[in-house]
């Protein structure tokens, strides 16, 4: 798999750079499809920051950059459409963008969608913003729980052997510090990158590169 984790998308040259690299086209050569669907369960985000995220009007948006094709993947409707009305076209795809939310809420549309089974299979670059970053981890730890999945924990995709602490330092998050990243990695037992909106992590089949232009940490157990 190829993966580009960000905190905050697409905030400069360097990641974008690296986004060109693991499509091996430019981005107007591109064809994604962006998924919206952990905005929805998160308190400080919600319908507005949905339409936000899909018109590319935050900064850093997934969807802000000059794709040649792209489209939105909702996942709490795939349940119920006939899998050839959306799979084909996922299958096809260069980029599959996950916008950011609430990891928990994403990874159980993940599962309920059957999108999580096909993620390994896929062609496209999987490219994350914070939650979407978050959920390809075994776990998010405690500090990130808010909406509680029907079987509890904190549990998620499992697809990389480390987690994240997004945000860093971020000045709409006083609790994103250093300090706090600190306490959330002690308990969390793996490898651990607490990384800010200028950062992002590059994985190409389980090898890690960070890409940034601003500050970092990785924490071992």
């Amino acid at each position: 798999m190829k993966l580009l984790l960000t905190s905050g998308g697409i905030t400069n040259s360097s990641i974008q750079n690296s986004l060109v690299n693991l499509l091996g086209k430019p981005v107007a050569e591109s064809s994604a499809l962006l998924i919206p669907t952990a905005i929805y369960a998160h308190p400080l985000a919600g319908p507005v920051a949905a339409w936000r995220a899909i018109s590319g009007q935050h900064m850093g948006a997934l969807s802000g950059l000059d794709w040649k094709s792209l489209g939105v993947l909702e996942l709490t409707a795939l349940p119920s459409l006939q899998e050839e009305l959306w799979l084909p076209m996922l299958q096809e795809i260069d980029a599959l963008l996950v916008e950011g939310g609430d990891a928990l809420y994403l990874y159980h549309w993940m599962q309920q969608s059957g999108v999580a089974d096909l993620l390994p299979s896929l062609r496209a670059v999987y490219v994350g913003l914070s939650a979407g970053s978050m959920v390809m981890a075994p776990r998010i730890g405690e500090y990130f729980v808010q909406w509680t999945p029907p079987t509890g924990g904190d549990e998620t995709l499992g697809l990389v052997d480390f987690t994240i602490f997004p945000h860093l330092d971020h000045e709409m998050m006083p609790y994103n510090t250093l300090a706090h990243a600190e306490k959330w990695a002690a308990g969390m037992q793996m490898p651990g990158y607490a990384i800010d909106d200028q950062t992002a992590l590059q994985v190409i089949d389980g090898a890690v590169e960070v890409v940034s232009e601003g500050h970092w940490k990785l924490f071992t157990p």
